[in-house]
């Protein structure tokens, strides 16, 4: 699969969200909305509202990281709002196979996610259906948090998966940490998708930042 380079508009400035995305077109490849309940992780982020105000504003796909409890009853709304592809934690509802059913059944691509602790096997049931998996490198919450090499095994054991049977078709993603020491160990253990939040928007360049993480990858 081609390696894709997602930056995170959680590390964006908040008030100048469509200048910050202006610097990144034409540069990444997608755009990782994070959209956090208070619940789920203790934080708040990003609405439906947002990515609404963002869809017109760039050609690159939106992906919106579901980190809400009940995420059932979210998909509507963000599927109306122009996502391009809707992410959803294994451990967020007990119906994961319903839940990616709507999500397709809704014309967008379907994603599942798994926080760190928790392992493979909560998803080994959709993983022949779903568009993608994300693995969290970090725990979830918060931008700006060290890397946790030891999740590598997990997207190493998912390559696997994908490469030697006949259980899944789906990209690997990885969410946490990513930057320009850790984005290799990544792509060497099979992961396609990176994304990269404050190691893009903290930088003058966004820009050169995207590209020096697909120079390393490419």
């Amino acid at each position: 699969m081609a390696l894709k380079i997602a930056p995170s508009i959680l590390s964006a400035d908040f008030a100048n969200l469509a200048t910050d995305v202006a610097k990144i077109e034409g540069v990444g490849d997608l755009i990782h909305v994070d959209v956090m309940d208070g619940h789920f992780v203790p934080n708040l982020a990003f609405g439906p509202q947002v990515v609404a105000a963002l869809r017109p504003l760039t050609k690159l796909p939106l992906e919106v990281h579901l980190m809400v409890e009940n995420p059932e009853s979210f998909i509507p709304s963000f599927v109306q709002a122009g996502a391009d592809t809707i992410l959803v934690h294994a451990e967020s509802t007990h119906h994961i196979y319903r839940v990616v059913q709507m999500i397709q059944e809704a014309g967008v691509k379907a994603g599942v996610v798994l926080n760190p602790g928790t392992p493979i096997e909560m998803v080994r049931s959709v993983l022949h259906i779903v568009d993608e998996v994300l693995i969290m490198t970090v725990n979830p919450g918060f931008g700006g948090q060290k890397f946790l090499p030891d999740m590598l095994s997990k997207v190493n054991h998912l390559a696997q998966n994908r490469d030697t049977t006949a259980n899944g078709d789906y990209a690997i993603e990885v969410d946490g940490g990513v930057n320009a020491d850790t984005i290799g160990q990544c792509a060497d253990a099979g992961a396609d998708i990176f994304v990269a939040g404050s190691f893009v928007f903290d930088s003058a360049d966004p820009a050169a930042q995207i590209q020096r993480l697909r120079g390393l990858v490419e």
